[in-house]
């Protein structure tokens, strides 16, 4: 079939196009969720094959995480300089070519680089969903559009370790690689016959401001090799931490002084809601995501559940999130957006404090529950935060604060990855220094884990509260 033309496929598929279009981009970023949240239940067969510590294992996850919350600010550049059909093509072709060689790894390093290849594509895919949405479909639409999207981005991540557990167990870690494929392909086949060759989406995007994310990109690699090293190389970790709170500094100072348009509006900052939403969303991914990490380790690792038992403890938990999502939106428009997220963020703390008190006598059940708590917390966050966050604004600075509010959690759960994953492994290596004692050294290491994550829910709690709107900045 030839390319059309977009004139050609709106009088070919007529009101149904913009939702071929949106389907054609919502299966890419399935995907690509997929990709991000499947890989963690096979951490502990990783490990055990490339012989890494937890300190080292962490960045299969972190590095994807890292190189989407980079990667994820370019998408305007790219949309406005290739258009959407290449700049998607290219995202869905780096993401099949990241899976495809990633499963064929022989060695760590060119493993990390794979998912880093995942992770570049699965960022610049991210805002598209939402972009579509907003320039295609009417404003009457756009809820219904956005809720479709929204319940297959949810459930996703519940679906993902679940399957990734299955396969581990019957095909080994590279299956969890492939999966992918299939619906890369799929997407290949939509874009040419629903994409046309070239669409300026947006003719007013702004420039890409390289110095800024050359800037943050040098300060977040920094700062998380500095905390990698911290107990292997002390002079080394102090250097990279010098380096990533430095270049931290000049990334803002930059931003201030920047004539162009900057990557982050610090004006956003005068507002003390959205200043606290910033600081909430940086929180809750640092334990959302921290956690979705550690809880396939820590079934298979300290309580010896099989990979498929720990992917499965988390589909009812996401199942129950999207269902609560809906209940949530409508609670947003009657109830004060800044308790919603505090009582979210209370029943995560609870769920994280369950977990830390876990031990080999907590039934399977049991932790289901615990993580279905966890969920519906999340359910309550999603929708309040930023709407709360983002009430009071300057109408010229929406677009800068929702792409702030979610490069905020983004780096937040990146950090969080990492940050799990060391304490852990130092956790680990001191209970093994008192193994006289008898203790569970591994389950132990995780219950203080579980703790750690409760307590950065708990202090988002306090930012929570205080993320009452402003009408005006604060001079």
């Amino acid at each position: 079939m030839p390319t059309m033309t977009l004139e050609d496929l709106r009088t070919r598929y007529g009101e149904r196009y913009k939702w071929l279009v949106l389907l054609t981009c919502m299966i890419g970023n399935v995907a690509a969720i997929l990709s991000s949240t499947i890989v963690n239940v096979a951490i502990p067969d990783l490990s055990h094959y490339f012989t890494l510590g937890q300190e080292r294992a962490q960045w299969v996850s972190t590095s994807f995480m890292l190189a989407m919350t980079l990667s994820m600010l370019t998408t305007p550049w790219l949309l406005q300089r290739f258009g959407l059909r290449r700049t998607y093509t290219g995202a869905v072709s780096l993401l099949l070519l990241g899976g495809v060689v990633g499963g064929f790894s022989v060695n760590y390093p060119m493993l990390l680089s794979m998912r880093v290849l995942e992770g570049v594509a699965a960022g610049v895919m991210q805002p598209i969903p939402a972009i579509v949405i907003l320039r295609a479909f009417a404003s009457e639409e756009q809820g219904k559009a956005m809720g479709i999207f929204g319940f297959g981005v949810v459930l996703t991540p519940a679906i993902g370790p679940s399957v990734g557990g299955f396969l581990v167990e019957l095909f080994g870690w590279r299956s969890i690689f492939f999966v992918v494929v299939p619906p890369c392909l799929l997407v290949f086949y939509m874009i040419r016959r629903f994409l046309p060759l070239y669409n300026q989406i947006l003719e007013n995007a702004k420039p890409l401001d390289w110095k800024g994310l050359l800037l943050i990109g040098i300060s977040i690699i920094s700062l998380l090799n500095g905390l990698v090293e911290l107990r292997a190389d002390m002079r080394q970790a102090l250097l990279l931490l010098l380096l990533g709170v430095g270049s931290f500094i000049a990334f803002i100072v930059y931003q201030l002084r920047t004539r162009n348009e900057p990557l982050v509006n610090m004006a956003l900052f005068g507002y003390r809601q959205f200043a606290m939403g910033a600081l909430v969303a940086f929180i809750y991914g640092m334990g959302l995501f921290g956690s979705t990490y550690l809880l396939p380790v820590y079934l298979q690792i300290a309580l010896h559940y099989a990979p498929s038992q720990a992917g499965l403890v988390l589909l009812p938990a996401g199942i129950v999130l999207a269902l609560t999502i809906p209940l949530a939106g409508r609670l947003a428009d009657r109830y004060p957006p800044n308790v919603l997220v505090a009582i979210g963020l209370v029943f995560l703390t609870a769920s994280f404090v369950l977990m830390a008190n876990g031990s080999p006598a907590t039934s399977y059940l049991m932790l289901m529950a615990w993580a279905v708590i966890g969920r519906i917390g999340l359910g309550f966050v999603l929708p309040a935060l930023s709407l709360g966050a983002m009430r009071g604004l300057d109408i010229k600075l929406i677009a800068q604060g929702v792409s702030a509010i979610n490069f905020a959690r983004q780096l937040g759960g990146a950090i969080g990855v990492s940050l799990v994953g060391i304490v852990l492994e130092w956790r680990i290596a001191v209970h093994e220094a008192r193994q006289a004692l008898g203790t569970d050294n591994h389950r132990n290491a995780f219950n203080e884990t579980f703790f750690l994550v409760a307590v950065l829910c708990a202090i988002a709690v306090v930012a929570a509260w205080y993320m009452r709107a402003k009408p005006s900045p604060v001079e």
